[in-house]
């Protein structure tokens, strides 16, 4: 039990670091991505190469005035960022993100908190993001912070609903609700990774993982144009500050958790070396830097989206979530569910990368009538005004 104790409050330490100190370098990540797509130049003035601005902006936010509106509600306005920047933190906690690491102890799983539930334990805390965000609106007392509040609501509540059905079709395949045996799962070659199968529903899960995260094109609780930065109007110094960092550890979570649902996890491509006994330090060190490769492409697609798309009306942005994201969703459902039991009791069929094809088969069909014939600019595109 002691070293239990001890092994779990070092993974403690050293993940919950290495995310703190992964978003001050995501943040200027992004302001040099941003600058070289606008053929121009970000931060670079502050260390070698621009290295230390984050440490200079965490330093200007410690010493920036707090300020407080005369009529806020005083313990809710300062509670509301500690709201919204712990559960961002605490869903990372059950993301296996490497091969046991051997000890003279024992095998040590590279997980913080291995729950059997952990893909509920993620639903449940993702979705407390919300309140601090709404809390956050509601007690300054701004009329404009108020209508991002409620815009985060009604966006995470649309989006969130599309999100876990999308998760269902994993846990068709799977079989648990455990993400080291979703992992494992995937772990069969390469075709077998649930992105390939199961491709539509993570199209569904990477749209309704930027709605939920507030990134654009779906930033409508922040938008600058209409509610002159929204939720966190009002917010100053590194209370404001919290709600950014916030904003980037809930992209390494949802990157983190495509990776694991969707691309393996740890999982390194074309090769069994990597998923089979006896565990060696070599591997962890190999599966730990194959898992971080792939949540940084993915953080790299969040900043690419960001600085490429513009931000959608709100009517479109509620339209896409219940008119087409939560009917696609529930369809998909019932259609893969169908497909699984008739490849598996129909004919006879265990999972494998030939079962796996025939699902990503039945996913290009289906994806045809979504993209080329249900759409056709009445939604993503209802701006557009006709000749």
């Amino acid at each position: 039990m002691s070293v239990f104790l001890v092994a779990s409050a070092i993974k403690i330490i050293v993940v919950f670091t290495v995310i703190m100190v992964g978003v001050a370098l995501l943040t200027l990540a992004e302001r040099r991505i941003c600058a070289w797509m606008q053929d121009r130049l970000g931060p670079n003035r502050v260390g070698p190469q621009g290295l230390l601005q984050p440490a200079a902006d965490g330093l200007k936010n410690l010493v920036k005035e707090e300020t407080l509106p005369a009529q806020a509600d005083r313990v809710l306005f300062m509670l509301a960022p500690t709201m919204s920047f712990v559960p961002a933190l605490l869903t990372f906690a059950v993301i296996p993100f490497a091969t046991p690491l051997p000890t003279r102890w024992g095998d040590v799983d590279m997980v913080v908190a291995d729950l059997p539930v952990g893909f509920l334990y993620i639903l449940a805390f993702g979705s407390l993001g919300v309140y601090g965000i709404v809390l956050a609106g509601w007690s300054s007392n701004n009329k404009y912070s108020l209508l991002g509040g409620l815009r985060a609501t009604a966006q995470m509540i649309s989006y969130e609903i599309a999100m876990g059905l999308s998760t269902v079709a994993v846990l068709l395949i799977a079989g648990n609700v455990t993400l080291t045996d979703v992992i494992a799962k995937q772990s069969q070659s390469l075709f077998t990774w649930n992105v390939f199968p199961l491709s539509l529903a993570y199209f569904i899960f990477l749209v309704a993982a930027f709605a939920e995260t507030n990134r654009l094109p779906f930033d409508l609780p922040e938008a600058e144009g209409e509610l002159i930065a929204g939720y966190h109007t009002e917010y100053s110094a590194m209370k404001f500050s919290m709600f950014y960092i916030a904003e980037y550890s809930n992209m390494v979570t949802a990157s983190a958790l495509m990776t694991t649902l969707f691309f393996g996890g740890w999982d390194i491509p074309f090769t069994t070396w990597d998923n089979t006994p006896p565990w060696t330090i070599l591997k962890t060190l190999a599966t730990l830097t194959m898992f971080s490769a792939k949540v940084v492409l993915f953080l790299f697609l969040y900043i690419w989206v960001r600085w490429t798309l513009p931000r959608f009306r709100y009517d479109q942005l509620m339209a896409l979530g219940w008119k087409v994201m939560l009917p696609l969703a529930l369809t998909y459902v019932t259609v893969i569910a169908t497909a699984i039991w008739f490849l598996h009791d129909g004919l006879g069929w265990t999972y494998d990368t030939r079962f796996a094809l025939a699902l990503f088969a039945l996913n290009l069909v289906l994806a045809v009538p979504l993209f080329f014939v249900l759409d056709r600019g009445r939604i993503v595109a209802g701006s557009v005004v006709e000749a």
